[in-house]
């Protein structure tokens, strides 16, 4: 216990001396609250906010019903575009051609084809298109049932079913954006706040020749890995308890009421996310440290152990995608992790079997790389970086 002990010592001096890598360590947790508060408040005012939209219009004259329906909605000709706006509607060039024969085909009857053109893979027109279309799409329906109407027709008769939805969800569901991302920082911050403590713990220990100094003293391998285990969990769980406690703070600034929508990160969520994350963290920095040890040289490890940080955000976006998930997702480490967050954000009952299920494999795995790390730091290959 003693020897255990100086080596814990040891491993937090380490990591505590580099102020700088601590800091880098810490970027996610600090970063993640920023990114939430800027991207739900930009996500909110596109869905609340209609602001104006210039078009290119050729023919407006001859659909003045159409052309007022779309100022109502804030969609006008780029000749009435303020000054500094003008060049930037210019420049996204929507244009909408309505033909010069659209009076001629109203009273006909017949179907009448409007043009609009513009760049649709541009992401910033894709709401601007879209509000268009509608309001296009709308004005087409309020003529046909018109038409109908004339000729002694209910319009309803289009609709012979009608879907009256009713929506069963917890008010935090409609905040999902939030908890989505929320979820996916967590983890991150899970495998990559402990990231350069583990690296520079192992293949950077072995390149200042401290580990083969270390491995000559009368102590256990299984003590050595369990201590710099033990010092680059710590960090990790630090960066996951910061990244939560400033989320907290930072969704209060954010005013879901617009949308509909509550989401509160309370004490309770809090404890039982780092309760729930705290497996990963020693999952994850037991990873790195195994991969670490395997490179041939400090800056080989880097780029090796920065693509297990890839594993949080690849995990959680396909289990999106998958409609009927398998049950043993739910005691994988990671995806079990993520599932149970999402139910936690939805407001739903927590599956305590599921928790402790991914928890016990998740630690289980831990300490089979820790065991084997530890039988591998016997060899000579692997701590003078020959295999």
């Amino acid at each position: 216990m003693i020897q255990f002990k100086a080596l814990l010592i040891k491993e937090f001096k380490e990591a505590f001396r580099d102020k700088r890598a601590l800091m880098v360590a810490m970027t996610m947790a600090m970063l993640a609250p920023v990114m939430i508060l800027v991207l739900s408040k930009t996500m909110i005012k596109e869905m609340v906010e209609t602001p104006p939209v210039y078009l290119n219009i050729t023919g407006e004259n001859f659909a003045p019903k159409l052309m007022n329906q779309l100022r109502q909605n804030n969609i006008f000709s780029l000749a009435d575009a303020p000054e500094n706006l003008h060049d930037l509607w210019q420049e996204r060039n929507i244009e909408l051609m309505i033909p010069d024969d659209f009076v001629e085909n109203m009273q006909e009857g017949r179907v009448i084809t409007i043009i609009l053109r513009a760049d649709f893979s541009e992401k910033a027109l894709n709401s601007p298109i879209r509000r268009v279309k509608n309001e296009i799409n709308l004005y087409g329906q309020s003529i046909g049932a018109k038409r109908l109407i004339v000729r002694g027709i209910d319009p309803r008769i289009l609709r012979p079913i009608n879907i009256n939805d009713q929506d069963t969800s917890e008010p935090n569901s409609n905040a999902m954006f939030i908890s989505l991302m929320l979820g996916l920082y967590v983890l991150m911050a899970a495998f990559m706040s402990g990231l350069s403590v583990a690296i520079d713990s192992s293949a950077g220990e072995r390149e200042r020749n401290v580990l083969e100094m270390l491995l000559c003293q009368p102590v256990s391998t299984f003590k050595i890995v369990l201590a710099k285990l033990c010092c680059a969990s710590t960090i990790s769980i630090i960066g996951v308890t910061l990244t939560l406690v400033l989320t907290s703070f930072s969704v209060s600034f954010v005013d879901l009421t617009k949308i509909g929508a509550t989401f509160n990160l309370n004490v309770y969520m809090v404890l039982f996310l780092i309760l729930l994350l705290l497996p990963i963290s020693f999952f994850a920095s037991a990873l790195q440290l195994f991969v670490s040890f395997q490179a041939k040289s400090f800056k080989e490890a880097q780029s090796t152990v920065s693509m297990i940080i890839m594993l949080p955000a690849m995990i959680p976006v396909a289990l999106m995608f998958i409609d009927d998930k398998p049950a043993w997702l739910d005691w994988l480490p990671v995806s079990g992790q993520s599932l149970l967050m999402d139910d936690l954000f939805k407001g739903l009952a927590i599956n305590w079997a599921a928790f402790a299920g991914t928890a016990i494999v998740t630690v289980g795995i831990t300490a089979i790389l820790v065991t084997v790390l530890s039988l591998r730091l016997k060899s000579e290959k692997v701590v003078l970086a020959l295999s």
